[in-house]
């Protein structure tokens, strides 16, 4: 700038205020970082536990719908075998029917030719007082045995009496027992429905309350709720896996158990679900004393030819839904898949776990080869048996798991460890 004396003066700039050094923290400051650090892995930590216990409701409630659909299974086998009993003993009283008409018939005759020897008594009598001796004896002799072939008919008769009267009485009970069983099973599937609706339902509720929780957790990461639920589905496998590495399956030890019924062993083709693992990431919602049992054999028979056929069946079924109480031909439950896997294979087993488990032969699980059926029960009575899979080998299974969840490989283990295994 210009001086007073014409000079020329320099300007000078502003002088830049010295930056101040950074002050340290005070302890409140740190101690409250130390909090809200604290608080946010508590948060995380409880989010992660909440999550967990939502994965155990979800399997809670999808065992007890599969117990369910498994029941109704059962009943609806119970009530196709004493249909056929009934068909049986309808026709046995018929057969028994028609030979007491005939008994009858021949009886009748019996006793009319009977009756046609009055006459020759008379003459007998005649003989006595003529003493014609050899002709009254041969008459007599006559006479005698037509005695006993009415006497004989007589008896005939009654047996077919009594037989025809057991076998109509044998079929009134075996109709009412099948009517009986139909009723059962009637009452078994709206129960199963029931429980299918109250797990969809469980299924939805559940879904929603994971979403919520990965995008809490999404927020207290500072993480995409993508990448939040990417995480918690790779901690979930990585449990699921080192449970299978460290699960033993148990040979279990032989049980009583359960009688089978009685009757013809013949499969039911008509249309009951599955314990499920774990969802990795939010889900869309979608008795007489027994007989001892047979213990498993140390020296099993080999697969049939069949295994190859009924895998090959199973694996062409995946990704299908599962639907209770279904046995094909793009919708299954665990049982209907197995039972028409086996049906490829040349094997006939009924549309019901339990049923398949007694018709099976029991082994141990270090004895199973690819196309064994794997069980599940609550515990070791094959009558708790509730789920089944098509075992493929290398601890891996295929099998049709519940409603929401397609016809679908995995670990053997992929749940917890299997209590029944058997060879069709």
């Amino acid at each position: 700038m210009l001086g007073l004396s014409g000079t020329v003066v320099p300007a000078s700039a502003d002088p830049t205020p010295p930056v101040a050094p950074p002050s340290a923290p005070s302890q409140q400051e740190v101690r409250d970082a130390q909090e809200r650090a604290a608080s946010a892995a508590n948060d995380v930590a409880g989010i992660r536990a909440a999550l967990s216990a939502a994965n155990e409701r979800l399997r809670r409630s999808a065992i007890a719908a599969e117990h369910a659909e498994e029941a109704y299974n059962g009943a609806r086998y119970r009530a196709q075998q004493a249909a056929r009993a009934a068909r049986r003993a309808v026709e046995r009283a018929h057969v028994a029917g028609t030979d007491l008409e005939q008994q009858r018939s021949a009886y009748a005759e019996t006793l009319l030719a009977d009756s046609e020897l009055a006459p020759q008594l008379t003459a007998m009598a005649a003989l006595a007082d003529s003493d014609g001796i050899d002709t009254l004896l041969q008459r007599a002799s006559t006479i005698g045995n037509a005695r006993t072939a009415l006497d004989l008919q007589y008896q005939r008769f009654l047996a077919a009496s009594a037989l025809a009267k057991a076998a109509s009485t044998q079929a009134r009970t075996a109709d009412r027992d099948a009517q009986d069983a139909k009723g059962d099973a009637a009452d078994a599937r709206a129960a199963a429905q029931r429980s299918a609706d109250a797990a969809a339902a469980e299924a939805a509720s559940i879904a929603a309350e994971k979403t919520r929780l990965v995008r809490r957790l999404a927020r207290l990461q500072h993480v995409s709720v993508a990448t939040a639920g990417a995480r918690q589905a790779a901690l979930e496998q990585a449990a699921q896996a080192a449970a299978a590495a460290a699960a033993v399956a148990p040979d279990p030890a032989p049980v009583a158990p359960d009688p089978a019924p009685a009757a013809d062993p013949a499969p039911s083709s008509a249309p009951a679900t599955h314990a499920p693992a774990p969802d990795p990431a939010p889900d869309s919602a979608p008795e007489t004393t027994p007989a001892p049992d047979p213990a498993p054999q140390s020296d099993p028979p080999a697969p049939s030819g069949g295994a190859p056929a009924a895998i090959a069946f199973a694996r062409a079924q995946l990704g299908e839904p599962y639907v209770w109480g279904a046995a094909g031909p793009d919708r299954w439950d665990c049982s209907g898949l197995t039972m028409k896997a086996w049906a490829a294979g040349g094997r006939s087993l009924p549309h019901y776990s339990v049923a398949q488990y007694e018709q099976s032969t029991p082994i141990k699980a270090s004895q199973l080869q690819p196309g064994d059926l794997v069980f599940w029960g609550d515990n070791a009575r094959p009558s708790s048996i509730f789920h089944v899979a098509l075992y493929l080998g290398n601890g891996r299974i295929l099998h049709a798991p519940r409603t929401g969840q397609p016809v679908q490989e995995a670990s053997m283990y992929y749940w917890t460890p299997p209590t029944f295994y058997a060879r069709p």
